[in-house]
C-alpha cells in the first residue's frame, strides 16, 4: 500500500523551491573579527633592536670643542669621521675657527687635510661628526646654501671666466648673490681699489697673470651676498703664483682678517702659509697631529720628523 504524504500541494511546492539545487544555501552568521583584539593576559616582552656599537678610535691628540666654547669658535667641525669603504680617511678631527683670524690646516699628502676642508666647505659629507655655525648646525647644507650663511670658498683651480673682463666678473658675481642693483657700482668699485683691480678692469680673464687671477677670484668671492662673507675657505691660494705676488695676496689676507673675517687656509706653502696664520693644525694619517702657533709647530719634535723634515728652514 502506498502512503501519500500529508503535506498540500501548496507546501510542497514550497519545499522544492527552497531546497532547489540551483539555490544556494543560506551562509551561516559570521561575526566580525574585533578591530582590536583584546590584550593577552600574557603579553609577549618587547624586544629592542640589535644594537650596533660605535667604531672605536683612539683619542686624538686636540681636546674636542665643547658648546661653552662655541660662542668665541663660530665654525666648528666637531668630531669628523670620513671613510671611503673600508679606508679610513678623516678620523675623529675637530676644528674650530673664529671671526678675526686665520687658521692653517696643514700636512702630507694623503693625511686627510683636503677632505676635511671639502668636508668645512659642503662639497662633501662626514659620515661621522657635525659642522657648526653660529651654534646652528650646518653638516647637512650644500655650498650653495652655506654662501648664503656667510661661508666663501676660493677654489684651486682657477675659477674666473677667461672670456669676460676682470669687471664682469665681479659683476656677475654680484648679481647671482642678490645684491641690489643701487649698491652694486658702488661695491664694485670698493673691491677693484681693494685688491688692485682698477688698472685692469676691462681685461678678459684668459689674458691676467696668475696673481691677477687670484686678486680677481678673491674679490669675486667678496662679492657674495649683501654683506659679503664671515667666514673664507681658501683652497691652496698661493698655487701657481710667484713670490711677489704672494706677498700680495698675504697682505690681502691679512687686512681680511683685520675686518674681522675668519679665514681657514689649505695648502703645500708651510712658510707663505704658517707666516699669515695665527694657529694651524697639522694632519697626519687622518688625525691632528699636532696644533699651535707658526713657532710652537717649527719646534715640535713631532711635526719636524713627521712633515718639516730636520732639514726644514724658515
Amino acid at each position: 500500500m502506498i502512503v501519500r504524504s500529508q503535506e498540500t500541494p501548496r507546501q510542497e511546492a514550497k519545499d522544492k523551491r527552497q531546497y532547489s539545487p540551483h539555490t544556494p544555501h543560506p551562509t551561516p552568521h559570521t561575526p566580525h573579527p574585533t578591530p582590536h583584539p583584546p590584550t593577552s593576559p600574557h603579553p609577549t616582552p618587547y624586544t629592542p633592536p640589535p644594537h650596533f656599537p660605535t667604531p672605536h678610535f683612539p683619542t686624538p691628540h686636540i681636546p674636542h670643542p665643547t658648546p661653552q666654547h662655541w660662542i668665541k669658535m663660530t665654525l666648528v667641525l666637531e668630531n669628523i669621521h670620513k671613510s671611503y669603504g673600508k679606508r679610513l680617511v678623516v678620523n675623529r678631527v675637530s676644528i674650530t675657527v673664529a671671526p678675526g683670524e686665520i687658521v692653517g690646516l696643514l700636512g702630507p699628502n694623503g693625511a686627510g687635510k683636503t677632505t676635511t676642508f671639502y668636508i668645512a666647505t659642503g662639497l662633501i659629507k662626514p659620515n661621522l661628526g657635525r659642522v657648526w655655525l653660529d651654534q646652528k648646525e650646518i653638516t647637512k647644507l650644500p655650498l650653495n646654501q652655506r654662501a648664503r650663511l656667510g661661508i666663501g670658498y676660493l677654489t684651486q683651480q682657477a675659477s674666473i671666466f677667461r672670456y669676460l673682463t676682470v669687471s664682469e666678473n665681479i659683476q656677475l658675481a654680484l648679481e647671482q648673490s642678490g645684491v641690489p642693483f643701487s649698491q652694486r657700482t658702488n661695491r664694485l668699485y670698493d673691491l677693484l681699489k681693494e685688491f688692485r683691480l682698477d688698472k685692469i678692469v676691462g681685461t678678459k680673464g684668459a689674458y691676467v697673470s696668475g696673481g691677477e687671477r687670484r686678486r680677481t677670484e678673491l674679490a669675486r668671492a667678496l662679492a657674495v651676498g649683501v654683506n659679503g662673507p664671515r667666514f673664507l675657505l681658501l683652497d691652496e691660494p698661493f698655487a701657481g703664483v710667484d713670490p711677489i705676488a704672494v706677498s700680495e695676496i698675504q697682505a690681502m689676507i691679512a687686512g681680511l682678517r683685520d675686518r674681522q673675517m675668519g679665514i681657514l687656509i689649505t695648502d703645500h706653502n708651510v712658510r707663505e702659509t704658517l707666516a699669515i696664520t695665527n694657529r694651524a693644525y697639522i694632519m697626519r694619517e687622518g688625525q691632528i697631529l699636532a696644533a699651535g702657533s707658526g713657532e710652537e709647530l717649527y719646534n715640535n719634535p713631532l711635526v719636524r720628523q713627521y712633515y718639516l723634515g730636520d732639514n726644514f728652514f724658515r
